[in-house]
């Protein structure tokens, strides 16, 4: 993996560890906040769901100016094994998506996207909730180093951080990541 590349093989590895450390913990309270998030585990699951569905829409459909007006709805009654059942579903397609596409595919988020882009929000979205629904379970877990690398850097080529804390740094509170390519 070079430098910021990251693919569809990555987001597969991605889902895979979210769902090996949260499919023990699919009995537990998920009613929990998820961490410093306002949503529950469950909500935040989703949400990941929610938004590799919508990547891999983008990359399916290529808009160039917007995000196609569709959104997931995982049934409130759906139990957390089922809320991860979709997590999966939904990386599934986005790295089929992925795979099929052209590498000089661009769709929109925020500007022209390309592959490595969609699959680095990809990850970083799986990583960084993975990471939000331990803390709220209690599950001491930390996301794999050479994932997270390679998102910082294709995302945040310029901070030392993305969302966490570092000794010394004060705690960002707004922050944006650089999905689009250079124009």
């Amino acid at each position: 993996m070079g430098a910021g590349s990251v693919d569809s093989r990555d987001l597969e590895r991605a889902v895979s560890v979210m769902r090996g450390v949260l499919a023990p913990h699919v009995d537990a309270d998920w009613s929990v906040r998820a961490g410093r998030l306002e949503w529950d585990c469950r909500a935040t699951a989703a949400h990941v769901a929610h938004d590799l569905l919508a990547y891999a829409g983008q990359v399916a459909a290529r808009p160039a100016e917007a995000y196609l007006p569709f959104d997931l709805v995982v049934h409130a009654e759906a139990e957390p094994r089922a809320v991860l059942g979709v997590v999966g579903a939904c990386a599934g397609l986005l790295a089929t998506a992925l795979a099929a596409a052209d590498p000089r595919m661009r769709a929109w988020h925020w500007g022209p996207c390309d592959t490595t882009g969609f699959a680095a929000m990809g990850v970083a979205e799986i990583l960084l909730h993975t990471h939000d629904i331990t803390q709220g379970l209690g599950v001491p877990w930390l996301p794999p180093a050479r994932l997270s690398t390679a998102v910082l850097q294709r995302l945040f080529p310029d901070a030392p951080t993305g969302r966490g804390e570092l000794e010394g740094r004060p705690r960002l509170t707004s922050w944006s990541w650089r999905a689009a390519v250079p124009g």
